[in-house]
């Protein structure tokens, strides 16, 4: 590992260390928000108004039944309209390749793993869904399930916090104000960096192009970039095509790999932070975070220490194998630690293929968040070379 690459970790560190805070507490104010002591007075009451007109009474609060009823009834919901979407794709618009319905296992199969956020992806996504799928069907599921999951910590800890109270707040407001406020505003920002860098973002039909080999090679198309923000943003991990982040559609340049990698940690870290915020003791939520990062940083610098001594088999040189050549391995291994630690599931590089501290670094994390929520397993096709990769997310 050279100098800049120790650099890029330790700013990295630094960037994360240094948002949570920033972004904590406006997450705190959107769990304050239909409270009379909100810091933010004025968008509390364009909020009330909006919720008012879409249905939602945020004074009915409801209690931990009434709660656990209404995200049952939200998840059920999603996942019968993603199979649907799924099984009837042919007939449905934005489908310039005219790809078949899916069957109805696979359909199954993938709306029980995005609907909970477990993203496992048993398919190769360019050849297999259509662009309304993609985006109408796993994309807005990205958004809900994520929406979800923040919505049951803030259940939580109204729990904690009102002790005399039996109700834990509204299900349907929490998911309007995460969704709204927190997960579409940071992926528009995001999407739009995206696109700047050079990820797609349309509606075309794939395109055969000719490459400098004089192959032919045919070019996927879709609205990609909005897709890939609130994959990472919302620890979804689920890639719009096979190859995941090592594609450069889906990831292309080096600049945006490290944004990616801070959208994923980012919004984990930050509840973290608000935790201690709302229940009243900032420092008992850095304990909690110290000891997470603690963890990450012991294993992402075992694993790099193993990817860059050489192992058996490749003359003693680094680990290159099933590496993006254009992020390199201290970007791939930080990557590999961020993925499995946040239960994100996005790839940048082969996880079969690292070594076997690293690999082991990556299963511990696994298994350490499993009780948690779903933990995907994705598997990809690279090309070209037909080789399979395992990976956990």
């Amino acid at each position: 590992m050279t100098p800049i690459n120790g650099l890029e970790i330790l700013f990295f560190a630094g960037l994360i260390f240094g948002l949570t805070p920033v972004v904590g507490r406006y997450l705190a104010a959107i769990f304050r928000l239909g409270e009379t002591d909100s810091s933010l007075t004025r968008f509390r009451q364009i909020d009330a108004t909006i919720l008012k007109w879409i249905g939602i009474s945020p004074t009915q609060e409801m209690s931990w039944k009434s709660y656990t009823v209404a995200v049952l009834q939200f998840h059920l919901i999603g996942f019968l309209v993603l199979v649907g979407m799924q099984m009837f794709q042919a007939g449905l618009p934005l489908n310039p390749s005219h790809l078949p319905n899916v069957s109805w296992h696979l359909a199954f199969n993938t709306a029980a793993s995005f609907v909970t956020n477990t993203n496992w992806q048993a398919y190769a996504g360019e050849t297999t869904l259509s662009q309304w799928v993609q985006m109408v069907g796993l994309g807005v599921q990205n958004f809900l399930s994520a929406a979800a999951g923040i919505a049951v910590l803030f259940a939580l800890i109204r729990g904690l916090i009102y002790k005399q109270v039996i109700h834990l707040g509204n299900f349907w407001a929490d998911i309007w104000r995460i969704t709204a406020y927190i997960l579409v505003p940071l992926s528009t920002k995001f999407a739009v960096g995206l696109v700047s860098q050079g990820v797609i973002q349309n509606f075309s039909a794939p395109f055969q192009v000719t490459t400098v080999e004089g192959k032919s090679q045919v070019l996927p198309q879709g609205p990609v970039a909005s897709q890939i923000a609130i994959k990472q943003l919302g620890t979804n991990g689920g890639g719009y095509f096979n190859a995941n982040s090592s594609h450069p559609y889906e990831n292309p340049t080096p600049l945006y790999n490290f944004l990616e990698m801070l959208a994923i940690i980012l919004i984990p870290s930050s509840l973290v932070w608000m935790f201690g915020e709302l229940v009243g003791n900032r420092r008992h939520g850095w304990v909690i975070w110290g000891v997470m990062a603690g963890i990450l940083a012991i294993g992402v610098s075992l694993a790099l220490y193993s990817e860059t001594q050489g192992i058996t088999g490749h003359l003693g040189m680094a680990n290159w194998e099933g590496k993006e050549t254009r992020f390199g391995i201290s970007a791939s291994v930080l990557w590999s630690g961020l993925t499995t630690a946040a239960s994100n599931g996005s790839i940048n590089a082969a996880m079969s293929s690292l070594s076997p501290i690293a690999g082991g670094v990556a299963l511990f994390n696994k298994g350490l968040i499993a009780g948690n929520r779903g933990v995907g397993s994705v598997r990809h096709r690279s090309s070209p070379g037909e080789i399979r990769l395992h990976l956990l997310g």
